[in-house]
């Protein structure tokens, strides 16, 4: 798997193959497949691995809009710093574009993420740390497509990404600045 999210980290969607995955962890091509019966099961595992590292930013303690505003600046930060996961993670949702089966998989990816961000928001607003009228469905497709859009090759360098995580957090009423 790990493997596989180097690949397409380095040479992109279509310069995944899986007999290259399969050498370079010292296997042959019937025993990754034994694992990872289809190319489909692969990159859902690729896809798992990657979330993994998003699901590090979201730290399990905290009043929700402090695990909201660290959330955004822990994505931001590992993005910085692992910015292949970036790279990996704009592949696949550029891809899904096109290809059915890869759509299927970032939607669920996608849906599972704002639910998670849903229930923050909801609870952030009962406490009373977020405006009451603000719909926390809507609140959560908005987040959802700001921390999504850092993957994007023509943004995740940029510094539009700080500006508009700090607006999104003033808006939310999270900023300690």
């Amino acid at each position: 798997m790990l493997a596989a999210f180097n690949e397409i980290a380095d040479r992109g969607f279509e310069g995944l193959r899986t007999r290259e995955v399969a050498a370079e962890v010292g296997l042959n091509i019937a025993t990754l497949h034994y694992y990872f019966p289809t190319k489909e099961a692969l990159i859902r595992g690729v896809v798992e691995h990657a979330m993994n590292r998003f699901r590090t930013t979201l730290a399990p303690h905290g009043s929700p809009d402090d695990q909201l505003r660290n959330h955004f600046r822990a994505v931001r930060k590992l993005l910085r710093d692992e910015p292949q996961l970036g790279a990996v993670m704009g592949e696949l949702a550029l891809r899904s574009a096109r290809d059915p089966a890869m759509a299927r998989i970032m939607r669920e990816t996608n849906d599972a993420w704002h639910r998670t961000l849903r229930g923050l928001l909801r609870r952030a607003a009962r406490e009373g740390h977020l405006k009451p009228e603000l719909d926390s469905d809507d609140v959560a497709s908005l987040v959802l497509a700001t921390l999504t859009s850092m993957t994007l090759p023509t943004l995740a360098a940029s510094p539009r990404i700080d500006q508009g995580l700090r607006q999104l957090e003033r808006w939310l009423g999270l900023s300690s600045n």
